[in-house]
């Protein structure tokens, strides 16, 4: 008699057809993931920061376009203000720069300042202007040593969420009375006369929020910063030492510092 299984076409005897994956298929497969993740997260945190330091350096173009309308209706001078370094570290200033500085009011909103809205508050009507994106905050100031050793300004859980703003002053423009439109400086290290487009004023509080994961010391440091004549840009550490370290002209204003 015909077996059944011979008349149908399939085989007398079938061999089990092994299901799953073996350990070394699955250690193959998490091997390849685990690469493309160290591949594309690095790629994918790199656009993250790219995005933020956009956003960070369209608020800086905004507060400059604040600024020149602030000195169109002050006869062409830079806001008469203070920053969060200024009004929590006076000791920054020399003695005869800190009742001066008391009595300045802020360039921005502060947290619990009371009807105390900033010196632009006219022009910029919305808070988040003063917020870069990439704010982590800081412990300590990362470019200023007067205090013995590093300037302690704890600004958690961000310096915009403490002070009010992200971003630091060069308030000597305001002590002496620079007009946005005349403003000139020497290099610190060439000696030239520099003009507006090469001094800044306004710049992120600190250089860790754009700068390189992989730096020693203070290589690696990166800074948005807005300059005299309203453009903005992102500097590594050298280039911003170079731009703070300008010595300004006079002006008609007070000595300090």
């Amino acid at each position: 008699m015909q077996d059944p299984a011979f008349r149908r076409g399939l085989p007398r005897t079938c061999t089990p057809i092994p299901s799953g994956f073996t350990l070394i298929e699955l250690l193959v497969v998490i091997g390849i993931i685990a690469l493309l993740a160290a591949i594309l997260f690095p790629v994918f945190a790199a656009a993250r920061g790219k995005a933020r330091q956009a956003a960070c350096l369209s608020n800086l173009r905004q507060i400059g376009t604040a600024t020149q309308m602030y000195a169109s209706d002050y006869d062409g001078f830079f806001p008469y203000a203070k920053d969060a370094s200024d009004a929590n570290l006076p000791q920054i200033w020399p003695a005869a720069c800190q009742p001066i500085i008391r009595t300045m009011p802020y360039l921005h909103p502060v947290p619990g300042a009371g009807s105390d809205e900033g010196a632009l508050a006219t022009y910029i009507r919305n808070r988040e202007v003063w917020h870069c994106p990439a704010d982590s905050g800081f412990e300590v100031l990362d470019n200023n040593d007067s205090c013995g050793g590093p300037c302690p300004l704890p600004a958690r859980p961000t310096m915009y969420e403490r002070y009010g703003a992200s971003y630091l002053y060069r308030t000597e423009f305001a002590f002496r009375q620079i007009n946005v439109d005349t403003v000139t400086a020497r290099g610190s290290r060439t000696g030239r006369e520099l003009g507006p487009s090469a001094l800044m004023y306004l710049f992120d509080g600190n250089g860790s929020w754009h700068g390189s994961p992989f730096r020693l010391g203070r290589s690696g440091l990166r800074y948005d910063c807005l300059f005299a004549d309203g453009h903005v840009k992102s500097l590594a550490n050298e280039e911003y030492q170079d731009a703070w370290q300008a010595t300004l002209g006079t002006g008609g204003g007070s000595p300090c510092p």
